[in-house]
């Protein structure tokens, strides 16, 4: 092998749910090829590092050939980059600490690096998106799947002890509150997330209020979205109530963290129209007064459907180059 050969491309890696999806992205940033799976398919990890594998070498043989690509970056549920391992994800089918990054690699021969959806989506924005230049951000992001957030102090993303810091959507907010996917009752992600929105709608529906939603049994925020526009007073409330709720928890992590900037990121930002101006409020009217005008909220300019694979690619970019074919 061409030892001297400069390695342009990454393989980065978005694991969901439902989809997997992996793109080959050059140094710009700039996704070359990109293709997806039902992660849903592979309820055995084992196999899943297979098939991925040998997906990750077809697509990079079509575009570029195995000697261009450095290493490889994974998006994550609950991965945690300090040891390579998604750890208890809860709404994943492999339970425990699985070592996704070291699998992968056994397999490639190539640097792996895995960090958990916001540490990731955070790297992304810092290399390629609204964080470029900035040294103490917050980037949080709101999903079907919760509420996640990464930090930045000083240029370096804070990951602490045990590489679990950020989990902004599991602080209590209400002790004797909403069932929440981790076992515990009152976390901030069953309030202000997708979940949560759909989750506030149906209560005010019990409640009395009159909805066209009333008779919908899949509450996605683009149906509650379009209940707004057509004036209805409970999808309008519940963006609002949500707008309200995350405002108040933002000038909390604010106030402790002191950021030049809040960049949200997420499916849920799509429709921000209807709760940005409460959440700013609510955050203007709770935040240290010091901090008061001073910490900018801004959406992701990033893609919705190509910022995690590109936030992977930046981590791949991170990562000590490696290869078993040197």
């Amino acid at each position: 092998m061409n030892n001297n050969i400069i390695k342009r491309h990454v393989v980065g890696v978005d694991v969901s749910t439902d989809l997997t999806t992996y793109a080959i992205v050059d140094v710009q940033g700039v996704i070359l090829a990109k293709e997806s799976f039902p992660t849903s398919d592979y309820p055995n990890v084992n196999e899943y590092v297979s098939v991925l594998s040998e997906k990750i070498l077809m697509l990079v043989e079509s575009n570029g050939g195995y000697e261009s690509v450095r290493s490889v970056g994974i998006s994550a549920p609950s991965g945690n980059f300090l040891t390579g391992s998604m750890e208890n994800a809860a709404n994943m089918p492999w339970k425990g600490h699985v070592p996704l990054a070291a699998m992968l690699r056994d397999r490639l021969g190539l640097a792996v690096a895995l960090g958990n959806d916001a540490h990731v989506t955070a790297v992304g924005e810092k290399v390629f998106g609204a964080a470029r230049g900035l040294s103490n951000f917050i980037v949080v992001t709101i999903s079907h799947g919760g509420l996640g957030s990464c930090v930045f102090i000083d240029g370096h993303p804070h990951l602490g002890s045990e590489g679990f810091a950020g989990e902004f959507g599991h602080i209590c907010i209400n002790e004797n509150g909403r069932q929440c996917s981790c076992g515990r009752r009152g976390c901030l992600e069953e309030y202000a997330s997708a979940r949560g929105l759909a989750k506030t709608v149906r209560e005010l529906i019990r409640n009395g209020r009159t909805s066209i939603l009333q008779d919908t049994e899949d509450l996605t925020p683009q149906a509650i979205a379009d209940a707004c526009e057509k004036g209805d007073e409970v999808a309008i409330e519940a963006f609002q109530t949500t707008g309200r709720i995350l405002g108040n928890a933002l000038a909390t992590y604010a106030s402790l963290v002191d950021p030049e900037s809040i960049i949200l990121t997420g499916g849920m930002t799509v429709y921000s129209k209807w709760m940005l101006d409460v959440m700013k409020g609510t955050f203007e009217a709770n935040i240290f007064q010091n901090l008061k005008g001073k910490v900018k909220i801004v959406n992701s300019p990033l893609n919705n459907n190509e910022r995690d694979v590109v936030g992977a690619s930046a981590l791949a970019w991170e990562v000590k180059e490696y290869s078993l074919f040197k």
